[in-house]
């Protein structure tokens, strides 16, 4: 799971904030904005021929069975059916940016103070001149991301074991070090980070968190880059880019020093990615001058669905299933949180309150999915059980 803190009024404005990624030169990492492109590091072809055709007609999962999918060519156009999760108020100012995780809540405030309230509670002021970048919280662990405000120093993540409140750090001097910025990602105890790699290239580090054993993985090529990583149980993606022609993005399957693109993505297009046990889900952006507007799809097994539009930037596995933000599709209506299996299809697992409203990235605690509506009836956090 991925979690970018930020505010819920920066998180739900009137457009998504472009991701940050940083590039290997070969020389210096410096952190730059993929909010208008990105692409992909060229180390193995894609296998997509162009964009999918979708079927004409959506269709609902059928009663009492999984949906039938299409081609890659033509994925089968699915029409979402409503399967509100069990939500409840989470309690607080909906300005305070909260994720749960069993008895564990992990706040971080307007203010950049952090509270990891439950058994073992702990707070972590804010430095003066650091801010919290991420929040991570997956039932086992809690891993917070403080990042220098001048950008000029590693990181440093503060790391806590839930069951029994020890806690360490992970930052630039740890045996495989942090850096500045970069993308973070928790899942079932493993932590991915940016790091950099021999002749300072950009690379990928993941910790097995319980033994604090950090392996340096795949590197970027030269003058590429990653974001956007995802951890799942059936494993890891990146985003991955190249500075000289930020406009091509790849989303890829990484496994150790390996990245494969995802098939069938078309090239260059590429935003959110995650693998499940089946297959995919990904999303693509159709226009580059819409980049918060993304069109979203899956693969289960030999099986391609259109899944329609989504918030880009805003997909996450939870608890088995794929999640992503859907924006209002008409004036005045609901933006939603859309719900995706194989088994279950694709199903409506949220609606906003009436008006005018945006919804944050949903935030996974491993058995709890928590998320932030801003919207002209009310602001509302809300959070719901998932099972483990």
């Amino acid at each position: 799971m991925r979690r970018r803190y930020g505010a819920p009024a920066a998180a739900l404005g009137l457009v998504v904030a472009a991701a940050l990624a940083s590039c290997s030169d070969g020389g210096v990492a410096t952190d730059a904005s993929s909010g208008t492109t990105s692409t992909p590091a060229s180390t193995s072809p894609s296998t997509s021929t162009g964009t999918p055709t979708p079927t004409p007609t959506p269709s609902p999962t059928p009663a009492g069975g999984a949906p039938s999918g299409g081609t890659a060519a033509r994925p089968a156009v699915l029409r979402a059916t409503p399967a509100p999760l069990a939500w409840r108020p989470v309690d607080g100012p909906v300005s305070t940016s909260v994720t749960r995780s069993g008895p564990w809540s992990l706040s971080v405030t307007k203010s950049g103070h952090y509270t990891l309230d439950g058994p073992h509670a702990s707070t972590g002021p804010q430095g003066s001149g650091t801010r919290v970048s991420d929040a991570l919280i997956d039932g086992d662990w809690a891993v917070v991301v403080l990042q220098d405000k001048a950008e000029q120093r590693p990181s440093t993540a503060e790391v806590t074991e839930l069951a029994t409140g020890r806690s360490f750090r992970l930052d630039g001097s740890s045996d495989v070090p942090t850096t500045n910025g970069g993308t973070w990602a928790l899942d079932g105890g493993r932590l991915l980070h940016a790091t950099l790699g021999p002749g300072h290239a950009y690379c990928v580090a993941t910790v097995d968190l319980a033994s604090r054993r950090s392996t340096l993985g795949w590197c970027a090529p030269k003058r590429h880059g990653f974001t956007g990583a995802h951890l799942s149980p059936a494993g890891d993606s990146l985003l991955t880019f190249d500075d000289a022609q930020p406009s091509c993005r790849t989303v890829v399957r990484l496994e150790g020093t390996r990245v494969t693109p995802f098939e069938g993505v078309e090239d260059c297009k590429g935003w959110d990615g995650l693998l499940t046990d089946d297959g995919a889900v990904w999303s693509v952006i159709p226009k580059e001058n819409q980049i918060e507007s993304a069109h979203f799809y899956a693969r289960a097994g030999d099986g391609w669905f259109d899944l329609g539009p989504g918030t880009a930037g805003s997909l996450v596995e939870c608890g088995g299933a794929a999640y992503f933000v859907r924006d209002p599709q008409r004036d005045g209506g609901p933006a939603a949180l859309m719900r995706w299996t194989a088994a279950d299809g694709l199903t409506v697992a949220y609606e906003s309150p009436a008006g005018q409203a945006f919804l944050s990235e949903p935030r996974c605690g491993g058995d709890a999915l928590t998320l932030t509506a801003l919207a002209e009836a009310g602001d509302e956090q809300v959070t719901a059980p998932l099972g483990r």
